[in-house]
């Protein structure tokens, strides 16, 4: 016959072990909820935005393969966000609107560039305080000229890309350099590495500007570089040459 200390701790494990499954039950349903919780179309327009977004550089790149490549700075910055929750970036003298694929298009992610209208007011915008740059309703106001636009595809799980696609067959409208017409390949990698490939073809396809070997990839700046961007001592290199391309990414060449 057991004493009242043993049913008291009979109890006691009981409550507990109770209690225990309890919780153990409740974990796994909100384990289970947020494993069957799908991303949204908003999502994957979120984390191409965040990820296109810094100060990047083709260093590494340069370095293995300086006949074909230069070391070029990619800046690119958030300006606005449109009532319906598009991201709209800052990117050299141009605009960047990323929103969700629309749904009839097989795709994630739309990515589209817009011209500026007075491109004198955003010089070294991404460089600038906040409050000495185009205000948020004054970039919406400064959208013109639709120049290109990228579809993104969320890559296959074991792909070394998470988002890639490209402009639609036949490209865009362009001129530059005796262009008819050019095209533009988008990749988003781990650790927020870019891959870029633009290129311009003339009338009879042949490739009159744009790299020839592959794309241009660029890699993250150190966090402290970007954080102190503004210190002489961080501050890049002035372009020792600037190139304009009409209708695709504009960069500039770091020494």
């Amino acid at each position: 016959m057991g004493t009242d200390s043993d049913s008291d701790a009979n109890g006691w494990n009981r409550a507990r072990g109770l209690a225990l499954k309890t919780l153990l039950l409740f974990g796994g349903a909100l384990l289970v909820k947020r494993l069957r919780k799908s991303t949204t179309r908003w999502d994957h327009a979120h984390f191409v935005s965040k990820s296109l977004a810094g100060e990047k550089y083709s260093k590494e790149q340069a370095s293995r393969d300086p006949d074909n490549y230069f070391n070029i700075r990619m800046l690119t910055c958030p300006a606005a966000e449109l009532v319906d929750g598009s991201k709209v970036l800052y990117f050299e003298q141009r605009l960047f609107m990323v929103k969700p694929c629309p749904k009839e298009l097989k795709c994630d992610v739309e990515l589209s560039t817009y011209a500026i209208r007075d491109m004198e007011e955003y010089k070294n915008f991404c460089d600038r305080p906040r409050d000495q740059r185009p205000q948020p309703e004054e970039v919406i106001g400064d959208i013109a000229e639709h120049l290109t636009t990228v579809h993104l595809k969320r890559c296959p799980r074991g792909k070394r890309c998470l988002y890639k696609g490209s402009t639609p067959p036949g490209g865009f409208p362009n001129s530059w350099n005796g262009a008819t017409h050019c095209t533009s390949e988008l990749a988003i990698l781990k650790n927020n590495d870019i891959h870029t490939w633009d290129r311009g073809y003339d009338d009879d396809g042949n490739q009159v500007w744009g790299q020839k070997e592959g794309p241009y990839e660029f890699k993250p700046a150190p966090t402290s570089s970007f954080s102190d961007m503004f210190s002489p001592l961080n501050f890049p290199p002035p372009p020792s040459m600037e190139r304009r391309i009409e209708g695709s990414f504009v960069l500039q060449e770091q020494e």
